[in-house]
């Protein structure tokens, strides 16, 4: 599966985002996919993942009620609703097949999206 990921941008703190990430392939629907991102100068982190099916979700603690993920497997895309961003949000957001339970990538990376909230 290859993986474009788009919709960053620059934001002021309390702001939203969405970002998308489009996949090519037809393994995308049976695969359970996750956005990381990783900020200056720290090491890439998981964020939230979603289930081949859109049945389950899990999000980091930072991010739990504020970020929402979601999927269409019809269309082959995924998105990552950001609400309330925080400065520390600030990173580069990648989507990426992930294994369901470690939260860690298991596929090869795609280009990421960069994420800026100004305070």
């Amino acid at each position: 599966v290859q993986l474009q990921a788009s919709g960053g941008g620059l934001v002021q703190a309390g702001g939203s985002l969405r970002l998308s990430c489009a996949a090519s392939g037809r393994a995308f629907s049976n695969r359970n996919m996750g956005w990381f991102r990783q900020a200056p100068g720290k090491e890439r982190e998981f964020v939230a993942a979603i289930n081949w099916s859109a049945t389950s979700t899990y999000y980091t603690d930072s991010v739990k009620g504020r970020f929402t993920i979601s999927r269409d497997n019809a269309k082959n895309t995924m998105a990552l609703q950001m609400n309330s961003l925080k400065p520390e949000d600030t990173a580069v957001y990648y989507c990426v097949v992930t294994t369901w339970g470690s939260w860690r990538p298991s596929g090869s990376w795609g280009q990421g999206t960069q994420v800026t909230v100004s305070s």
